[in-house]
């Protein structure tokens, strides 16, 4: 018997169904993709174009939660793969995060501190254009080994089902549960402070290999997004760290939050 023809799951759908309430929606959604999948924890975030993102509904621990979303919302998420992928145009409906990270972004800092820590070994986003400039997407993480093939098969049949609900949940939470508008204000200073980092010493090109840097592209990556010689990048990388006193990428890392937290 499949995991399609269990009494669990037609039970599930049919909870997803009833649920009137964005959150009730979010958490019986869950439950159902938990009836296809073991996962080790979701997060269902609004990404959107002009505000900071917001954190709808997840299944961390409090102290998971404050550990790494707070820190995550005050302003590393502007590093965040799936937050650049989710506001692209050409963006997919599922995804596997570890196949849209840049080369280097396991060796990277913001990895080390905002992922690595999650013990997640593999991650399937679902992603859904709610308009006005704003993305949903559906985080489901797996620690213990990475998702099969017959898995991520079943995720791929149930997206029809997954998107829907989504979409019913966000547009519950606009008209009827009373969620505040996102934090533009703060998004806007963030995105400043990202915008023109090192600008007081750093060249133009400089601040644009020390972005690339920050977001895990290693020397070659940033030559191809750049359509530069690797050679001219490592010229720039040896320039920007002298010019900013550091040595490393983890130096580079933490001048940024170090930049945002003055922010």
């Amino acid at each position: 018997m499949s995991q399609f023809e269990t009494p669990e799951w037609h039970a599930a759908v049919a909870a997803v169904v009833d649920a009137d309430s964005g959150e009730g929606i979010a958490g019986n959604l869950i439950d159902a993709i938990s009836q296809v999948v073991v996962h080790d924890g979701t997060c269902l975030l609004a990404f959107h174009r002009d505000a900071r993102p917001e954190v709808l509904h997840h299944t961390l621990e409090p102290e998971g939660a404050r550990h790494y979303v707070e820190r995550y919302l005050a302003g590393p998420y502007l590093l965040d793969p799936l937050y650049e992928l989710a506001l692209r145009e050409d963006r997919p409906t599922l995804c596997r995060f570890r196949e849209a990270t840049p080369d280097r972004f396991r060796s990277s800092e913001y990895y080390r501190q905002y992922c690595e820590r999650t013990h997640l070994t593999d991650e399937m986003d679902f992603l859904v254009d709610v308009g006005a400039g704003s993305t949903l997407a559906l985080v489901v993480g797996r620690r213990e080994k990475r998702f099969a093939k017959a898995e991520l098969s079943r995720l791929g049949l149930i997206e029809p089902l997954v998107r829907a609900a989504m979409r019913r949940a966000w547009e519950s939470w606009q008209s009827t549960d009373g969620r505040g508008t996102p934090d533009r204000a703060i998004h806007e200073r963030l995105t400043e402070c990202y915008d023109n980092f090192g600008d007081d010493v750093l060249t133009q090109r400089e601040r644009e290999v020390s972005k690339l840097l920050l977001r895990g592209h290693s020397s070659k990556s940033v030559a191809r997004e750049l359509d530069i010689a690797p050679a001219t990048v490592m010229v720039h990388k040896r320039n920007l760290f002298a010019k900013l006193g550091i040595t490393s990428q983890y130096e580079l890392f933490s001048l940024f939050i170090q930049n945002l937290s003055r922010d």
